[in-house]
């Protein structure tokens, strides 16, 4: 049986790799394969070679393994900043959104990042930069739309007066 090849190889790499860390499920699995490479005779560095992950990592899988069995591969509670909206308050926000920035006395017309901020500010004590704020639209669903600016329209009277050539259906000039 001849050897197959997969094209683009190490963007196909990079591809699947990415997948896995899409979802708590894939990379749990993604743990146990590589557990199931270690039980098999493989150093924990050939594992994290083979799947483009650090030694260490490898390493921890197996230490995680060995002192609370499967479930300690799952995905914990990772540590990071408490939200600074509580549940409540990210509905009304939702809401506000949906309005004018007027209607909560702000001089803007349409939300962006500095108006949300001060929004944020002014009516619910909490302090977010604009990059923030620009995350919570996203994560919101929101995005960013400007208006077209409007092109007065010209006075036909006076682009006759100054144009060159005459007009159609004339002959010449007089």
């Amino acid at each position: 049986m001849r050897k197959l090849q997969i094209e683009d190889a190490e963007v196909m790499r990079i591809a699947i790799q990415q997948e896995i860390g899409r979802s708590e499920e894939s990379r749990y699995d993604h743990r146990l394969h590589g557990l199931l490479l270690v039980t098999a005779g493989q150093s924990c560095r050939q594992v994290a070679e083979l799947f483009g992950e650090d030694g260490t990592t490898v390493q921890r899988w197996v230490r995680r393994f060995e002192l609370g069995g499967l479930e300690a591969l799952r995905e914990g509670e990772r540590p990071g900043r408490p939200r600074t909206l509580e549940g409540v308050q990210w509905r009304k926000l939702q809401s506000d959104l949906r309005k004018s920035p007027r209607d909560f006395g702000l001089a803007a017309t349409l939300w962006d990042g500095p108006v949300l901020s001060e929004h944020l500010r002014r009516r619910y004590r909490v302090e977010l930069g604009v990059r923030q704020c620009q995350r919570l639209f996203r994560r919101m669903g929101f995005r960013l739309r400007k208006p077209r600016p409007q092109i007065a329209p010209a006075d036909p009277l006076k682009i006759a007066a100054v144009k060159k050539t005459p007009p159609s259906g004339s002959k010449g000039r007089p």
